[in-house]
């Protein structure tokens, strides 16, 4: 697995944390009880701020977000949602997470306009790597992949060795 520096990891969990709160409307939206994905973005936003956590609160952080995200599993850019901030808030234990937070904010702007999706998908993406710092932005984006598929397109975060 890569090996990141204490100040990429913050990088990369700032702007895990962004890409998660663009779509998290989509689940305050249909569930709008439901604070597990907003809470997990402020603990990671908090960590960003004072690197202070302990695993334990980051973990149960991650995982009533991805909790929230099964029993939202009725509506596709809601669950999406609810991933993306499970997945950013793990990035202060593991950086890999902030991929994962990108991938399924991607899936939930896919999943809220179907028939848009394609280009509203594409700006999200570019939206993305503009926020991230330079010299992490190639190694990042090549790894979240939008391939056309027929008519559609399809989302996916490649993983290799070093992942």
């Amino acid at each position: 697995m890569k090996k990141y520096s204490k100040q990429d990891q913050v990088s990369m969990a700032a702007w895990a944390a962004d890409c998660a709160e663009r779509v998290l409307p989509f689940f305050e939206k249909a569930y709008p009880q439901d604070e597990r994905p907003r809470n997990a973005i402020e603990a990671c936003r908090a960590w960003v701020r004072t690197g202070a956590c302990t695993m334990a609160g980051i973990r149960a952080a991650s995982l009533a977000a991805h909790a929230a995200a099964r029993d939202a599993k009725e509506n596709d850019a809601a669950c999406s949602a609810a991933h993306a901030a499970g997945q950013a808030v793990a990035t202060a234990h593991v950086p890999q997470h902030a991929f994962g937070a990108a991938y399924y904010a991607l899936k939930a702007i896919a999943a809220a306009n179907p028939a848009n999706a394609a280009g509203t998908v594409s700006r999200e993406r570019d939206w993305q790597s503009q926020r991230l710092p330079e010299d992490l932005r190639g190694e990042i984006m090549s790894r979240i992949i939008i391939q056309k598929r027929g008519d559609g397109f399809f989302i996916k975060l490649r993983k290799g060795e070093d992942f």
